[in-house]
């Protein structure tokens, strides 16, 4: 069976990396990892793992579609890249089983660009931002449409469809997915776990930071991709600027306008409980507490959403936001 090489990226990752690079020991043929920018242990840690470490050049800006980009032009530089290449985050660890399981089943079919499996988080227990994350990583298995960062590609689709984009600072693993359907390749997410991820999540300032990513990249992937993300900028346009505005406005035309918007966004939070409880079996009281955060979320997602248009008609850099 074909050999498989393992690129992880990390920055200040601490004991999270080490867990990680224990978990690659003896998976991968190669396993490269890429550091942006550390100021702790990290790159020592990788060395004495074994890993053969590249180092982003501090002058362009950090992205974690840039560092693993370099990971795999450093292996194909260096021999070249295997026929899979698993794409795996430092803060992230691999479920047993996972690279025989996803590699079987990614050279089971010729038309298959990508596959995926589940991604759990380690303390789901911790905080309702954990948890909430939880749930985000737990989707259906068959065909797909995209899939997060922890994915495993065949090299010719990769390079077919010309690779991350280090220009794409959140939303990332959906604008190479949006590339490698494009070219003409299925990606698939298979009923198997693939990695452990420590969110760390355990302050409402972090999930707020994120959120203001995630709204980013709805914004640049649907800048790259009319057609994808259409939805989750909708709803941020209505949920997080209209609705308020109007109620604003009823505060000085009819306080009926105001109670009507306070009763959508009641509906939109009903609903979205009701949801978590149907369709991922979340016990109610979980189910209403990820829904008001799910609500209020659109609010930073379009905060983020217009920090990418003021970059982009600025001309400015596409700088990453970091939550932990």
């Amino acid at each position: 069976m074909s050999a498989v090489d393992l690129i992880l990226i990390g920055r200040n990752e601490g004991a999270r990396l080490v867990r990680c690079l224990a978990s690659a020991q003896g998976q991968a043929r190669r396993v490269v990892y890429v550091d942006s920018g550390s100021s702790d242990d990290s790159v020592a840690e990788a060395e004495r793992a074994g890993a053969e470490v590249v180092h982003l050049d501090p002058a362009q800006p950090f992205t974690a579609a840039r560092a693993r980009h370099a990971g795999f032009l450093h292996l194909e530089a260096t021999g070249g890249a295997a026929e899979v290449v698993q794409f795996i985050d430092g803060d992230c660890v691999i479920a047993p089983g996972w690279m025989d399981a996803g590699r079987a089943a990614l050279l089971a079919d010729e038309g298959c660009g990508l596959v995926t499996g589940w991604r759990r988080e380690v303390a789901p227990e911790v905080s309702v931002f954990n948890a909430m994350a939880d749930v985000e990583w737990h989707r259906p298995a068959g065909e797909i449409l995209a899939c997060g960062g922890d994915m495993m590609v065949r090299r010719r689709a990769y390079v077919e469809a010309g690779g991350f984009d280090a220009t794409v600072i959140a939303a990332e693993d959906d604008e190479l997915c949006c590339r490698l359907r494009k070219a003409g390749w299925r990606l698939r997410r298979i009923p198997v776990e693939m990695t452990r991820h420590d969110a760390a999540m355990t302050r409402v300032a972090q999930w707020w930071q994120r959120a203001v990513r995630t709204g980013h990249g709805f914004a640049q992937v649907g800048h790259l991709h009319p057609e994808y993300f259409r939805r989750e900028r909708l709803r941020a346009w209505g949920w997080g600027l209209f609705a308020p505005l109007l109620a604003l406005i009823g505060l000085g035309l009819s306080p009926w306008l105001t109670a009507l918007v306070v009763l959508a966004y009641g509906a939109s939070w009903a609903r979205t409980a009701r949801g978590l409880m149907r369709h991922d079996g979340l016990e109610p009281r979980a189910a209403w507490h990820q829904a008001a955060y799910l609500t209020l979320s659109k609010v930073p997602n379009l905060l983020g959403m217009l920090r990418f248009h003021l970059r982009r008609l600025r001309g400015r850099d596409m700088r990453i936001i970091e939550y932990k």
